[in-house]
């Protein structure tokens, strides 16, 4: 009899299901103990920051100080010159803006009065004239009007009286004469006008004024004389109040003219202070003359009503141009623009002190 066959073995392909399953899971488990890193992504183009700016080698200067005309600092003495150039004379001489004649279109004068280096005497001399400029500027600005240009003077004492005789025996001394030359050189420069102010104690006046030919032969100076300051052979400045006679201003005026004349220099401001009518003796007789304009200024502090009646008593506008000063201290609520271009007989010619 035959042998039945073998039955074929069956357990080959469990073991190979077998090994192929322990394969995926030890697969798995190492994934898990090793997770890979997420890419991050590049950014879009649009989206891109902008580069960063390329930074200075040096840092930034600091930003600039205002210019001198903007901020009122007063310039040591070195920065203002004192070489003045020669006088002009001839067709050249002229006056600011080429004029001749000091109120020739209508021009409003407006001062600032006192004397070099010192506020004691008035606000001209409180700082260096390039500073003072700026200030009277600013000072003269709210009296324009329409068809009357301003002028800048700076009226510049230059005889002062004195409570002692001095060396002399006049009660009087001249400043410097270098700090003159730097107010003429500060006029030029400024397009403004010098006016010599004198006060010459028991001296004469043209004596006084003509220790200051040299200066006058400056087209642009010109010469103010101060009766209050005008003593008699015992009197003393200060304990009262001095006057002048025609006469004597006369004999100023006509060697001024004559100067004037002589160089052919324009047309020169020629002013009478005064707030009594007792201060110029025999005024109606004092005269006009060649190349010189004539002004009284009337003086005098005190409340506007006060200083309204001393100039209605004082002024003669028939005879002179009329000024008027204000007082920025000893006048009680000073008068303004208004006020002032109300005043009449009308006036041509105001100073701050």
């Amino acid at each position: 009899m035959t042998a039945p066959a073998p039955s074929p073995d069956r357990s080959g392909p469990a073991l190979f299901l077998v090994l192929l399953v322990m394969v995926a899971l030890i697969v798995v488990a190492w994934g898990v103990n090793h997770p890979q890193a997420p890419e991050t992504p590049s950014p879009a183009p649009a989206q891109a920051a902008p580069p960063d700016p390329i930074l200075p080698t040096e840092p930034p200067s600091e930003p600039p100080s205002e210019s001198p005309s903007q901020l009122p600092v007063e310039p040591g003495p070195s920065t203002e010159p004192t070489d003045v150039p020669p006088p002009a004379s001839g067709v050249d001489a002229t006056l600011p803006g080429g004029r001749y004649r000091v109120f020739a279109g209508n021009h409003f004068l407006v001062a600032y009065y006192g004397t070099a280096g010192t506020g004691a005497l008035g606000v001209l001399g409180e700082t260096s004239p390039d500073v003072m400029q700026r200030r009277v500027t600013r000072a003269a600005r709210p009296f324009a009007r329409p068809g009357q240009p301003l002028q800048v003077v700076y009226e510049l004492i230059v005889t002062i009286a004195d409570r002692g005789p001095g060396p002399d025996g006049d009660f009087s001394h001249d400043i410097d004469r270098d700090a003159v030359r730097r107010y003429i050189a500060a006029a030029e420069r400024h397009d403004a006008l010098l006016l010599l102010d004198i006060q010459p104690g028991r001296s004469d006046f043209l004596d006084a004024a003509k220790r200051w030919e040299w200066a006058l032969r400056h087209p642009n100076v010109g010469l103010a004389l101060d009766p209050e300051w005008r003593m008699g052979r015992r009197e003393v400045p200060g304990t009262v109040i001095g006057s002048v006679g025609a006469a004597e201003v006369n004999r100023v005026s006509a060697w001024l003219s004559e100067l004037a004349v002589a160089h052919d220099l324009p047309e020169k401001l020629f002013v009478l202070h005064q707030f009594r009518t007792a201060m110029i003796d025999n005024i109606d007789r004092i005269r006009q003359r060649p190349r010189l304009a004539l002004v009284q200024h009337v003086d005098g502090f005190g409340t506007r009503a006060q200083k309204r009646a001393t100039y209605g008593v004082v002024a003669r506008p028939q005879q002179f141009t009329m000024g008027f000063k204000l007082f920025y201290d000893e006048d009680v609520n000073r008068m303004g623009p208004r006020e002032v271009h109300r005043l009449r007989p009308p006036v041509r010619f105001i100073s701050f002190q």
